[in-house]
C-alpha cells in the first residue's frame, strides 16, 4: 500500500492517463461486440433435465411459438373484404424467409374434414374469396359447423379471427420484428389489426430494454451528480467520483463484450447498479479528508492525501470484497442472466474500489484539493453535536427501538409467506401497454395465447388408437376446460377423431365422441390420411400412435395459472396410468414456470450462501466471531422486511426483483463494515465506550448518511423505467438502504455498544 501511495503522490498524471487509455480500449470492445440477446430460451440452462426432455418434444411434433394476428371488423368478418385480406395477409406471411410456408394456420389455410357419400373428404374452406351472399353464408355455415375451427381460429361472436405464423427460435430478430408489425398495419381499415405472440413479447422487451437503459442512466447520472454537489459541496470531488462509475461500467460491460456474454434484460440493470454503488468509496474517502482538513486546516495536499489512503484504504477494500460476495452468490442460479448479472457486477464493483483508490487520490495531487467553503468547520462541529446526541438518545430509548424492530420484524416474517414466483413475461409490461391490451383482446375471444404443452408417452405401439386410453384424455380436456376459466381450450387427436366419427354419421351431434372400436379409429385415421394432410396430425401424435401431444391454451402466461391447469391435469394421471401411459409437459409456458422455480432455488441458495460468507469474511476482517454476526444484523433485518415487504404488497418474485436480496446484502453490508472499523480505531485510541461510540456516530455514521441518501436517489430513478419490474425493485432497494442505514446506527450499533468488544480487556485492566 505505501508503494502505491508514493506512486500516486509522485506520478498522478501518468495514473490518470493509464487508466484513460485501458477504458478507452474497454469502450471499443463493448461497443464493438455488444449484443441484446431476444430469444427468451436462451435465458434458460439448457442442460435442465425439464428443458431437455421439452425440446425433445418440440422436436417430435414440431411444437413452435407463434405469431398471433387477429384480424377484427366490428360488422363481422363473413364478407368479402376481410376474407380477401385473411387470404392475402395469410400469403404475405408465407412469404416471409423466416416462416415456413406449411406453419401458417389461418381460414385460409385450414382444413375442413366433411363427410360425402364416399365416406370422408378433408378440403380448405376457400381458394378464391367468395363474392356473392350465398357464398359467404355457405363459407359462415362451414366454419360455424367446424368445432376445431369455431371458437379457435374464428371467435364466437364472428368479429375477429386470427392467423398463427409459428418461427423457429433463432430466427427472430429486430428487423424481422419490425417487419410484422408494419405488415399488420399496411393491412389495417376498415379492419383493426392485433398483433400477439411470445414472439412479439420477445422483441417488444428486446426493443425496450436498451431504451429504457438509455433514457435512464443520464438521468442517473444527473440525479447522482446533483445529490453529490449538495452533499460533497465540491465540484471536483464529484467530478472524480462520477469518473469512477463511469469507467467501472464501461470495464464491466466491456469484459462481457469481450468474452462474448450478450446483453439480456436484466444486464440492463448494471450501469444503474454501479452509478448508484461505484460512488460509497467516493462518498467515504471525501468524507475523511474532509474531516481531516476540518481538523487539520494547516495540512498539505500531500499529507492530507496520504492521510486519506492510509485511514481509508481497508474499510474501502473490505467493502468492496463484501459488496462483491453478495453479487458473486448470484452464481448459485442456473439461470444464466442472473449468474451473468452477479459476476459482472461483482467485477464493476471490484473495479470501482481500485479507481477509488487510485484515481481520485491522482485526480486530488493533479487538480488540488477541493475547495470547501469557509465556515465548514462550524457546520461540521455543528453536525458534530448531532451524531453525538443521536449516539445518546439511541442508547437512552434503547429498549423502544427493540421492541419497534421485534414487531416490524414479525409483520415481515407474517408477509414473507405471501410471497409468490411470477413467471409472466407480458407482467414485464404496463397494463395499459399495447402489447397487453392486444394479448387481453385476443384472450377475450379466443382460447388464449399461452400454451402448455402435455405429453402423452406409451410403451405399446398404436395405444393411442385405443378408444379406452382417447376418452380418458378427451375427459381430462373437458374436466379442465370446463373447470377453469384461465383454460380457454384445448386440442388433441381427439378433436380430430370426434369431428371425423360426427361428419361420417351425417355431422349428428350424437356422434361427436370418440368412436367405439379400435378398428374404427384406426380406419379414419386412414382415412384423413389418405384425404387430408397428414402434417398436420403428425403435430398431435407421432407416427407409431405411442406419443401424443395435448395443447392447452392459457389466458395467461404467470405461475398462478400455469400451476392451476397443472394441478387439474394431474388428478386425471391414475387413470392414465393404469393404461400404461405416461405424462410429461413442454413448451414455452411449462419452461417458464420451470425457470421461475430455478429462481427461487437460485435466490434462497445465493441468500444463505453470501451470509455466510459475509459473516466468515467480517469474522477474519476484524478477528472475531462476535463481530461477523453483529455485522450481519442489519441485512439480515433488511432481508427479512424486504421479502415481508414483497408480499404484503404483492410484489411477485420474478427475474429481476430475485437479485433483490443480493443487492440488499451487497450494499447494506457496506454501512456495516465503515461503522466497525472506525469503532474499532476510536476504541483502541479512545478506551473509552461512550467516545469511541460519539466519534464513530460522528466519522462513519456521516459518511453513512451521505452513502444512503445517494444510493435511494440512484434507484428511486428506476421508477421512471417503462418495466413496473424495475420500479418495484427500485423501490424495494432504496427501502432496503434505508432500513440498512438504520439498522446500522441502531440495532447494530445497540448490540455493539452492550457487547463490550474491544473494551473487556480494559474492564479487566
Amino acid at each position: 500500500m505505501e508503494r502505491l501511495l508514493n506512486k500516486l503522490l509522485k506520478f498522478p498524471w501518468l495514473m490518470l492517463i493509464l487508466i484513460l487509455i485501458t477504458s478507452a480500449g474497454f469502450f471499443k470492445i463493448m461497443k464493438s461486440n455488444s449484443r441484446m440477446e431476444t430469444d427468451l430460451d436462451e435465458y434458460m440452462p439448457q442442460n435442465h433435465s425439464a428443458f431437455v426432455y421439452s425440446n425433445q418434444a418440440e422436436e417430435w411434433f414440431n411444437i413452435k411459438d407463434g405469431i398471433i394476428i387477429a384480424i377484427e371488423n366490428p360488422d363481422g368478418i363473413f364478407n368479402s373484404g376481410t376474407i380477401e385480406k385473411v387470404k392475402d395477409l395469410t400469403k404475405a406471411l408465407q412469404s416471409m424467409e423466416q416462416i415456413n410456408k406449411d406453419d401458417v394456420t389461418s381460414l385460409y389455410t385450414a382444413d375442413n374434414i366433411i363427410g360425402t357419400e364416399d365416406g370422408m373428404d378433408v378440403k380448405p374452406f376457400f381458394k378464391r374469396t367468395p363474392k356473392t351472399d350465398e357464398a359467404l353464408e355457405q363459407l359462415r355455415i362451414n366454419v360455424l359447423n367446424n368445432e376445431m375451427i369455431f371458437g379457435r381460429l374464428v371467435s364466437a361472436d364472428e368479429k375477429v379471427t386470427v392467423i398463427i405464423a409459428e418461427i423457429e427460435d433463432d430466427v427472430f430478430s429486430q428487423e424481422f420484428y419490425q417487419q410484422i408489425v408494419d405488415l399488420g398495419k399496411s393491412f389495417e381499415g376498415p379492419e383493426k389489426i392485433h398483433v400477439a405472440g411470445r414472439p412479439i413479447v420477445e422483441g417488444t422487451m428486446a426493443l425496450l430494454g436498451p431504451a429504457d437503459m438509455k433514457r435512464m442512466v443520464p438521468i442517473v447520472i444527473a440525479v447522482i451528480i446533483l445529490v453529490l454537489l449538495l452533499l460533497l459541496k465540491s465540484v471536483k470531488g464529484t467530478f472524480f467520483t462520477m469518473l469512477v462509475v463511469l469507467f467501472s461500467t464501461v470495464w464491466a460491460f466491456g469484459l462481457m463484450a469481450a468474452f462474448g456474454i450478450p446483453i439480456y434484460a436484466v444486464s440492463t440493470m448494471i450501469p444503474v447498479m454501479l452509478i448508484a454503488i461505484g460512488v460509497a468509496d467516493g462518498i467515504h474517502l471525501y468524507s475523511h479528508l474532509h474531516l481531516f482538513l476540518n481538523e487539520n486546516p494547516d495540512a498539505t495536499q500531500k499529507q492530507a492525501v496520504a492521510n486519506m489512503i492510509q485511514g481509508m484504504w481497508k474499510p474501502v477494500v473490505m467493502t468492496s470484497v463484501t459488496t462483491a460476495v453478495g453479487f458473486i452468490s448470484l452464481l448459485t442460479s442456473q439461470v444464466y442472466p442472473i449468474k451473468y448479472f452477479g459476476l459482472f457486477t461483482a467485477f464493476g464493483v471490484m473495479m470501482a474500489m481500485v479507481f477509488s483508490l487510485i484515481l481520485i487520490p491522482a485526480g486530488i495531487m493533479a487538480f488540488g484539493l477541493p475547495k470547501w467553503k469557509k465556515g465548514a468547520a462550524e457546520k461540521a462541529s455543528n453536525k458534530n453535536s448531532f451524531a453525538f446526541t443521536f449516539s445518546e438518545k439511541v442508547i437512552k430509548y434503547k429498549y423502544i427501538t427493540i421492541i419497534a424492530t421485534l414487531i416490524i420484524v414479525a409483520l415481515s416474517i407474517a408477509g414473507i409467506g405471501k410471497v409468490w414466483i411470477n413467471s409472466s413475461f407480458l407482467d414485464k409490461f404496463e397494463r395499459d401497454s399495447d402489447i397487453v391490451l392486444t394479448d387481453q383482446f385476443i384472450n377475450e375471444h379466443f382460447g388464449g395465447t399461452s400454451t402448455l404443452n402435455v405429453i402423452l408417452d406409451s410403451p405399446e405401439k398404436d395405444a393411442f388408437k385405443n378408444p379406452e386410453i382417447l376418452n380418458a384424455i378427451d375427459k381430462m380436456q373437458q374436466d379442465v376446460d370446463g373447470s377453469l376459466q384461465v383454460v380457454g381450450n384445448s386440442f388433441a387427436l381427439t378433436d380430430y377423431l370426434k369431428r371425423m366419427n360426427k361428419v361420417m354419421h351425417a355431422d349428428d351431434e350424437a356422434y361427436n365422441i370418440i368412436p367405439e372400436s379400435r378398428e374404427l379409429v384406426a380406419q379414419y385415421l386412414l382415412l384423413y390420411e389418405m384425404s387430408g394432410d397428414p402434417e398436420n396430425l403428425w403435430k398431435v401424435v407421432d407416427y407409431n400412435y405411442q406419443k401424443a401431444n395435448l395443447t392447452f391454451q392459457l389466458k395467461s402466461d404467470n405461475s398462478k395459472t400455469i400451476n392451476s391447469a397443472i394441478a387439474a391435469i394431474e388428478r386425471h394421471i391414475p387413470e392414465l396410468e393404469r393404461n400404461n401411459v405416461q405424462l410429461n409437459y413442454a413448451g414455452s409456458g411449462y419452461k417458464g414456470l420451470v425457470f421461475t422455480d430455478l429462481i427461487l432455488k437460485g435466490q434462497i441458495s445465493s441468500l444463505f450462501l453470501s451470509l455466510i460468507i459475509i459473516v466468515g469474511l467480517l469474522s477474519l476482517m476484524f478477528k472475531k466471531f462476535t463481530i461477523g454476526l453483529i455485522g450481519a444484523v442489519p441485512i439480515i433485518i433488511t432481508a427479512v422486511i424486504s421479502f415481508g415487504v414483497m408480499g404484503l404488497l404483492n410484489i411477485p418474485l420474478s427475474t429481476t426483483t430475485a437479485l433483490l436480496s443480493s443487492i440488499a446484502i451487497g450494499i447494506g453490508i457496506d454501512y456495516a463494515v465503515h461503522f466497525l472499523e472506525r469503532y474499532k480505531i476510536y476504541a483502541l485510541e479512545t478506551g473509552d465506550k461512550k467516545s469511541a461510540s460519539q466519534l464513530t456516530m460522528q466519522h462513519s455514521g456521516r459518511a453513512i448518511v451521505f452513502n444512503a441518501i445517494v444510493v435511494i436517489a440512484g434507484f428511486l430513478v428506476l421508477l421512471f423505467s417503462v418495466f413496473p419490474p424495475n420500479r418495484a425493485l427500485g423501490a424495494l432497494v432504496s427501502l432496503n438502504m434505508f432500513t440498512s442505514f438504520l439498522g446500522t446506527v441502531t440495532i447494530m450499533y445497540l448490540w455493539l455498544f452492550v457487547s463490550n468488544i474491544y473494551f473487556n480487556k480494559n474492564k479487566k485492566r
